[in-house]
């Protein structure tokens, strides 16, 4: 009864039911790869979330008893134990959609994570999942290269941006049409203002050599204490027109036609809160929004909610700077743009393994 229901909802959605949004950033699982069912998570959407991108952690928590005892640590702030890289997530997230009837399979794009991005093999890990699971996957992501606090903790070689393994990686998505979610920090944590964001110029060298490849800039660059950058001299939270620098670098590369093919997506509470901190921070990004609605996603960032409630809250972040961008914008950012990249995410993807899976 309950498939049914669900079932009978997504085609609902399918025949143009509005949604509040598409969740262009969405983790099934957790750090100890546990999480929620996707029949479960089908009913938290109902019909408030249209469609969601669909993706593990491809890290794993490692559950070292020397350090934390009996003590079991189910995230990656809760001990100093290693993380290490999570292959069987790709199978565990296909096994999930497959499970799900048709017409809900098409409100999901599910996503490979389990790579290593600084493994030179990690491109034939993407084509052996594709191979594997035809008909499933719609992009790779959200993996990480520099990540605060996270990238420290990951067992062997620390992933970089001039890592030739992550041009390999870049290189067949770009080859097959998988849409990809890349974090990456713009920063360091506790930079200075003033200062130029360490990774800058290393990142947009990354998305200069990759222009076939649509590349999703998650969460703008930000993170938890990865702020946005700020000119000397501005304080913060008591500026008027709070972060104009990282507004100046997210325009730079929008307006840039090297950058076509490069999004950012707004998700992750730890980056609306620096969104909405002023008035002048939300006008500035209603603005942004205004002038270019055709490049950004938003998304949640949430990881397995236990309910309904708890996948809106992130939305409803938001919701002084909607009150500021125009319709036609808010349509696009919210809904619009997920549909018109993964929607061609799914049709390329399914051409190249129409061209190279064995019958």
């Amino acid at each position: 009864m309950v498939i049914a229901c669900l079932v009978a909802v997504s085609a609902r959605l399918t025949a143009q039911t509005p949604s509040d949004f598409n969740d262009s950033h969405f983790h099934l699982t957790n750090y100890i790869q546990r999480g929620i069912d996707v029949s479960k998570y089908l009913e938290i959407m109902g019909t408030r979330v249209g469609r969601s991108t669909l993706f593990g952690i491809p890290l794993q928590q490692t559950w070292s008893y020397g350090n934390s005892g009996d003590y079991a640590p189910t995230y990656y702030l809760e001990t100093d134990a290693p993380l290490y890289y999570y292959s069987f997530t790709d199978a565990y997230i296909a096994m999930q959609y497959r499970s799900l009837p048709k017409e809900a399979q098409a409100r999901f794009d599910p996503m490979i994570t389990g790579f290593n991005p600084a493994d030179m093999y990690a491109a034939e890990h993407i084509r052996r999942v594709l191979t594997t699971f035809p008909g499933v996957f719609s992009g790779i992501g959200e993996f990480s290269i520099h990540k605060e606090f996270v990238s420290p903790k990951v067992a062997g070689e620390v992933a970089s941006l001039t890592n030739p393994a992550l041009d390999s990686i870049l290189e067949f998505a770009g080859e097959v049409g998988l849409v990809v979610l890349l974090h990456n920090d713009i920063d360091r944590p506790f930079a200075k203002a003033g200062d130029e964001p360490v990774y800058l110029t290393q990142m947009k060298a990354l998305l200069k050599r990759h222009p076939r490849t649509t590349i999703i800039w998650a969460h703008m660059g930000l993170g938890r204490i990865v702020h946005p950058a700020r000119d000397q001299g501005t304080s913060g939270a008591d500026t008027p027109t709070r972060d104009p620098k990282q507004v100046t670098i997210v325009e730079s590369i929008l307006a840039d036609p090297a950058f076509r093919h490069v999004y950012f997506d707004i998700s992750w509470d730890e980056v609306a809160k620096y969104i909405v901190a002023t008035p002048g921070s939300v006008k500035a990004s209603a603005d942004l929004f205004n002038r270019y609605p055709d490049r950004f996603l938003f998304g949640t960032d949430n990881v397995a909610p236990p309910d309904q409630a708890t996948q809106l809250k992130e939305f409803h972040l938001w919701d002084p700077v909607f009150a500021q961008v125009n319709p036609q914008a808010s349509l696009a950012v919210r809904r619009g743009n997920y549909e018109r990249i993964f929607d061609e995410g799914r049709r390329r993807v399914r051409a190249w393994e129409a061209a190279n899976v064995r019958k």
